[in-house]
């Protein structure tokens, strides 16, 4: 019994020695075949992407500008008298018409009329004297040459008629004056035109030079607009400024064709805005002055490339686009936008002709990084 216990004590210490060398080797397989699998696998390529690209074609783009503005006379002036006094008469009204060198006001002249007599009078005085003044150098000439007198009374004279001379010249003057100051107690048109505003009533007193009359030519007319800073930023050169199309607001069928004529050189302080004038050329009469109107002008700018708004990248904070190398590769070009429209971007410099620029997936993209355009991609 003894024997049969010792031999089942073998047979189990045998069976345990080959389970350990059976695990043992398929410990050793599954090693080697991980490693044999490890070693034959290979890093994988980098991905390729599809982007879609357009070829840069640059091209002279018509930049339409509009505004809203007013009609007013090119020719407008503040009539005032020319000297004080108080207004007995105001012909003029606002409205009417006005022909050059009609009277439209005047003021109490009876000053004036006095100032004249008085000027007058010293006219006369004057020339008396200068005639006793000539009759006295001609007595004492005489004696002089004949030796009964002195030089020094022919001196003294001498000067007494030049005096009387200048003394009458300067009366001359004043009366002249005196003459012109009378007239200017009436208020004379100074062109034909339309009042179109008064600033005095009969039985004020105005100072000089206050404005009693506003008259206006109806013939040239302008259409003023307000035109904010930025729309100066690709203004083309002043000296061939562009046709502007002037149309009522109320009918826009009736429009006319004017010019600019002048560009306030500095902003109104209240709006920021220049004032724009334009020359209307045969403006119809239609085109009230105070009518409201709109302005459109197509400036012709220098050559731009039109890009859709998903072609643009941010770079540092300044606009970019990424390109397409001749090596498949994208790098990054900072380019200068000319404005920002709705769903397109015009760049006014950056870019060159021929140039791929990529319009989708732009936000994906790194430096340098390969890409492949999309079949039917380019434009």
């Amino acid at each position: 019994m003894i024997a049969a216990v010792l031999h089942n004590k073998a047979l189990r210490r045998r069976l345990v020695a080959g389970s350990i060398a059976v695990l043992a080797c398929g410990a050793a397989m599954v090693w080697h075949g991980t490693r044999s699998e490890a070693s034959s696998t290979k890093p994988a390529a980098p991905e390729t992407k599809l982007v879609k690209a357009v070829a840069v074609v640059p091209s002279s783009n018509a930049d339409t500008r509009s505004a809203i503005g007013e009609i007013r006379p090119r020719l407008e002036s503040d009539l005032g008298f020319r000297v004080s006094g108080k207004i007995v008469e105001r012909v003029a009204e606002i409205g009417a018409t006005v022909k050059k060198g009609e009277v439209l006001a005047r003021v109490d002249d009876q000053d004036y009329r006095n100032r004249l007599a008085s000027a007058e009078a010293d006219v006369a005085a004057a020339e008396a004297v200068l005639v006793e003044a000539k009759a006295a150098e001609a007595r004492i000439g005489a004696l002089l040459a004949k030796g009964f007198t002195t030089r020094a009374n022919h001196d003294a004279t001498l000067k007494n008629l030049r005096s009387a001379e200048a003394k009458l010249k300067s009366a001359n003057i004043a009366f002249a004056m005196a003459k012109d100051q009378l007239g200017y107690t009436e208020l004379r048109a100074e062109f034909d035109g339309i009042v179109t505003a008064t600033g005095a009533e009969s039985g004020q007193s105005v100072n000089v030079g206050q404005m009693v009359v506003r008259v206006a030519d109806p013939e040239n007319r302008d259409a003023v607009f307000s035109i904010a800073e930025a729309a100066f930023a690709n203004t083309p050169d002043t000296r061939h400024p562009p046709k502007v199309t002037v149309s009522l607001l109320s009918n826009p069928a009736i429009t006319a064709i004017g010019t600019v004529r002048e560009i306030a050189p500095m902003a109104d302080a209240a709006t920021r805005t220049f004032q724009v004038k334009v020359s209307l050329e045969n403006a119809p009469a239609e085109m009230r002055f105070g009518s409201s109107v709109a302005g459109r002008a197509e400036i012709a700018s220098k050559s731009v490339v039109v890009l859709p708004g998903s072609a643009l990248f941010d770079k540092d904070g300044q606009p970019a686009v990424w390109v397409v190398t001749a090596s498949s590769a994208v790098e990054l070009k900072p380019v200068t936008v000319a404005r920002y429209e709705t769903d397109r971007v015009v760049v006014s410099d950056g870019l060159a002709k021929g140039d791929l620029v990529v319009t989708a997936g732009v936000n994906r993209l790194r430096e340098h990084e390969k890409v492949r355009i999309l079949e039917g991609g380019i434009k």
